[in-house]
């Protein structure tokens, strides 16, 4: 009996000194985020004065590995046929944790930083209207602290970074994972702008979808001259933009259909001999896509037959609905209960109520309790939907592929201001401001921790793919939506780029002149009305 007590006092013992051995390393991690704040603040302004559009992020994409190897990490570049995207990896053997995150920005989103109404820094120009700026910033920071710890412990274990390429076409994420960028990956930490810390756990009400462009070829001929001799290949894009449009009354709930002519022809007199329609057709699960997939090809087929035309198509990006693991999230969530939210000053308050004031939306500034992690939605029995009905639908990102083949989790960091409509410039307004830098700090502490909490917790891990073979994937199997012979469309956005670069390289942050971007701009902080 005294040797069983003796037993249980020094595993208790030990088991006591493993807790302080933990929490003292997770003390040091906060500490050295908040040592590098101002290489997040010179890393996060000179993504937002890069302005990339997707596929063409090379400035960012050159700065960000530039970083990445003077910090010893071993940069692999061009990943999938893709020349902005690459894998950074640090370390040796198990567990391999992988940050993720977006470096792409959106079309004619350009907008002075800190500025609360629309004023584009260069007219028409793209801007980082989605924030996509800040979040490799933040997996560099975390990733450098726990690699700090991981050196001075001995630590096993490999720590992996990859940008998102092209998000906002869902461009990249697929080819990643048909290309096996994530085999032998045992977890996956993806960080996305948001205006609160929050992570999504299990299955969500995000949309997967099938990005396709239809091209239609006719034949061109005077239109005021021999109309009756040109095959318009414009009437066919408008005759299928026509059958969606009637269709739309019959669809799911869930769907969302639409589309933008990326080609209509050349001048009102000539008939055109070349059009093309690009569509997004989101839905929930992977049946339901490639049905609106087969219903688009068929209008495709029928328009080109009332039109005398020929058509092709092309896929230009695929995304599944998202499927994010339970006990990571559970952890990542007992993270940010510790971290916390940034203090923010009365300036940051004052830009964010000012925004809100512009947009019409209630003026309650920035958030300073961090929400209840939302549970994944109950069915009333195996087979049927979640009570509350249907589910409606939404966005869309390309991490959904990712977490259908390894456990996966969102954290989503307060870098942006509530009540933005998304993909817009007023989305851009925070994103070189002390609001971003502010919570890309808090986000990188919870990333940190995090990372630390799966590199140390074996059980962690096992839970995880637990949770993710007998839950998940016990009645869903993952099938990419990419057929064989796909492939990146790293064409897309060349020509806007090439159009704004020059002006916009005169724009670039110059860490070595100014402390902040804004200080560059000759903004003050914060410009309101």
């Amino acid at each position: 009996m005294k040797k069983l007590l003796t037993l249980v006092i020094f595993a208790s013992a030990l088991n006591g000194q493993a807790v302080d051995k933990n929490a003292a390393m997770k003390a040091d991690l906060l500490g050295q985020i908040d040592g590098m704040k101002k290489m997040a603040q010179v890393m996060t302004d000179t993504v937002f004065s890069f302005g990339e559009l997707g596929f063409q992020e090379f400035e960012t994409s050159k700065y960000l590995t530039g970083v990445l190897e003077k910090e010893g990490f071993k940069v692999q570049r061009g990943v999938s046929g893709i020349p902005t995207a690459w894998v950074a990896t640090w370390g040796e053997g198990k567990p391999v944790i992988s940050l993720g995150s977006d470096i792409d920005d959106i079309p004619q989103a350009s907008q002075k930083p800190g500025v609360a109404w629309h004023e584009p820094m260069i007219e028409g120009a793209p801007g980082h209207g989605e924030g996509h700026n800040s979040g490799v910033p933040l997996n560099i920071v975390a990733a450098l602290a726990v690699k700090k710890v991981m050196e001075r412990e001995h630590m096993k274990g490999t720590i992996q970074l990859w940008p998102g390429v092209a998000e906002e076409q869902l461009g990249a994420k697929a080819y990643y994972v048909r290309d096996g960028m994530f085999k032998g990956v045992d977890a996956v930490l993806f960080a996305h702008v948001g205006n609160n810390l929050n992570v999504s756990i299990g299955p969500t009400t995000q949309s997967g979808l099938v990005s396709v462009e239809y091209s239609f070829k006719g034949e061109s001929a005077h239109a005021a001259g021999a109309p009756w001799r040109g095959k318009s290949a414009l009437d066919a894009v408008e005759l299928m933009d026509a059958g969606w449009n009637f269709r739309r009354e019959h669809l799911r709930l869930a769907t969302r259909v639409h589309y933008v002519i990326t080609n209509g022809g050349d001048q009102p007199n000539v008939v055109p001999p070349s059009a093309s329609v690009w569509y997004y057709y989101r839905e929930l699960d992977f049946d339901n896509i490639k049905n609106l997939w087969q219903i688009g090809d068929t209008m495709a087929q029928a328009a080109s037959m009332m039109t005398d035309t020929t058509w092709t198509s092309r896929v230009l990006g695929t995304a599944w609905p998202g499927h994010f693991s339970v006990p990571i999230g559970e952890a990542m969530y007992e993270n940010m209960k510790k971290v916390g939210l940034p203090q923010w000053s009365e300036a940051d308050q004052t830009l964010a109520k000012a925004l809100q004031k512009e947009l019409k939306f209630p003026e309650r500034g920035l958030p300073v309790k961090i929400p209840e992690l939302r549970r994944p939605p109950v069915a009333e029995a195996d087979g049927e939907e979640p009570r509350g009905g249907q589910p409606t639908g939404g966005g869309s990102d390309d991490i959904g592929d990712v977490s259908w083949v390894v456990p996966t989790v969102t954290l989503n960091y307060p870098s942006n201001i509530p009540g933005g409509p998304g993909h817009n410039w007023a989305n851009g307004i925070a994103m070189a401001t002390p609001i971003a830098h502010k919570g890309v700090i808090a986000g990188a502490k919870v990333q940190a921790l995090t990372l630390l909490d799966l590199m140390t917790n074996p059980e962690l891990v096992k839970k995880s793919w637990d949770y993710f073979n007998n839950v998940q994937t016990k009645t869903v199997k993952y099938q990419s939506l990419l057929r064989p012979d796909d492939k990146p469309a790293i064409w897309l956005n060349r020509k806007i780029m090439e159009q704004y670069r020059p002006k916009m390289k005169e724009l670039y942050y110059d860490s070595s002149k100014f402390d902040t971007y804004l200080d560059q701009l000759g903004i003050k902080y914060p410009t309101v009305r």
